[in-house]
């Protein structure tokens, strides 16, 4: 398919389950908000979904920007990065490493939200890391994780290690690379990396004042640290299905056609 020609044509919410359309639907519409925030990085980058009731995900086809990606186009594969229906796409090798390691070993996460956005790669790259001088930080930091680079990750083995190095986490930093969120639903990882996001760019903006920074007191941290992992372990998560259908009106209104 050359830049010239049209996007095929595909049709799946009559081959699919009612569960997995619904969550091709999400899916697409999270891949259209990032785009929409300027989040995105041309054709690179990543956000999976789990198919209920399976071990198998959803991912970005290969080549498409996230402004194009419909419910339809995204192809669908199993832990061993087999595609699983028939797809005129591919799948970023990169994307199925990072992706596949945290579905295999996080039964209670349902979307992986990768990034590399200017301002995430800037935190990353910094020796502190994420800061303490934001409200958006103290979300993050109850529950924040960091694995190393390791060059482009293409090598399987790395998948251990990027485990390990997450744990139960839901947020996690990759020194320079960018970042990730991982929790049970679309609309939480959406959020999640929206506060993530937010909270790098202030803590770039705020060192380029120039100014000493205040941090936010320990026993601070401390007490939201608490707080906010029993929130994020209750039914509720991270809040995100409250602010999910205005996103989705927002949507409609602004890059509609995700839901095909």
């Amino acid at each position: 398919m050359t830049a010239a020609q049209a996007l095929p044509p595909l049709d799946l919410k009559d081959k699919v389950s009612a569960a997995e359309w619904q969550t091709r639907v999400d899916l697409a519409a999270c891949y259209r908000l990032i785009a929409l925030h300027g989040w995105d990085d041309l054709i690179f980058t990543h956000i999976s979904a789990k198919v209920p009731g399976t071990e198998d995900f959803l991912i970005n086809p290969f080549g498409l920007m996230f402004h194009e990606i419909t419910a339809s186009s995204l192809v669908k594969i199993d832990l061993a990065g087999n595609k699983l229906m028939d797809s005129p796409y591919d799948i970023n090798p990169a994307g199925y490493t990072i992706h596949s390691a945290v579905h295999e070993v996080r039964p209670d996460v349902g979307c992986v939200l990768h990034i590399h956005t200017a301002a995430g790669v800037a935190v990353s790259a910094q020796k502190q890391g994420l800061l303490p001088i934001s409200q958006q930080s103290l979300f993050v930091l109850s529950s924040l994780a960091y694995h190393g680079y390791e060059g482009v990750a293409l090598n399987h083995e790395e998948k251990g290690r990027l485990q390990a190095d997450l744990g139960q986490a839901n947020f996690m930093i990759l020194p320079n690379h960018g970042l990730l969120t991982a929790f049970g639903s679309i609309a939480d990882a959406f959020l999640g990396m929206f506060t993530l996001q937010r909270a790098c760019e202030i803590q770039v903006m705020a060192q380029a004042g120039g100014s000493e920074l205040i941090q936010i007191p320990q026993q601070i941290l401390d007490g939201a640290k608490a707080m906010i992992a029993g929130v994020m372990k209750s039914s509720q998560g991270m809040g995100g299905a409250l602010p999910w259908p205005a996103l989705l009106r927002k949507l409609d209104q602004q890059n509609p056609g995700y839901a095909q």
